[in-house]
């Protein structure tokens, strides 16, 4: 059995996702945009983030790629299970994940995304995760960085556990 302990409030995250909302308005002034989602982990965290757009010209798609399964290391080997559906040649995208840990997921959907000639492509994470990155991409948009930990809840999980609660815990093995 696992033991939770509590990292990120619900107020914290929603504040910070506020913040995050403010920058990307900001910095696209209404221009059209294109949100994707990471599947499953980023679906709550990417739903609050679109509350807090005040751009109206927004679309929104989902990606699935797995690397983890059923464990709480990666696989190493990246398999995208559901691709995008809208079009993003010359559109201004946004890749929003719940956490980069080692980066490889990303690295291999910011690869991706990039052949459909995006006029922008754009990264946000809720987190940064720092302790096992092997894949340095650069972030425009970062949530939280923490040094370490399996974090579980608001989104994430670990082995389809844990993902709806509203907060973020690191997980605590017993030993």
């Amino acid at each position: 059995m696992e033991k939770l302990n509590l990292v990120l409030s619900k107020e914290k995250i929603l504040q910070k996702i506020k913040e995050l909302a403010e920058k990307i308005d900001k910095d696209f002034n209404n221009e059209s945009l294109v949100f994707i989602g990471t599947l499953k982990g980023a679906f709550i965290f990417l739903s609050d983030l679109l509350r807090y757009i005040k751009n109206p010209n927004i679309q929104i798609d989902f990606v699935r790629v797995k690397s983890y399964g059923m464990s709480d290391t990666s696989s190493e080997n990246v398999i995208l299970t559901k691709d995008i559906e809208i079009p993003l040649e010359g559109k201004n995208v946004i890749i929003v994940e719940d956490i980069v840990d080692t980066g490889l997921t990303l690295k291999y959907l910011y690869e991706y995304i990039k052949k459909f000639n995006p006029k922008n492509l754009k990264i946000c994470a809720l987190i940064d995760k720092k302790e096992r990155k092997k894949f340095n991409i650069p972030i425009d948009y970062v949530g939280f960085e923490i040094e370490k930990g399996f974090l579980v809840g608001y989104g994430l999980d670990f082995a389809e556990k844990y993902r709806h609660l509203p907060e973020i815990y690191e997980v605590i093995k017993d030993e």
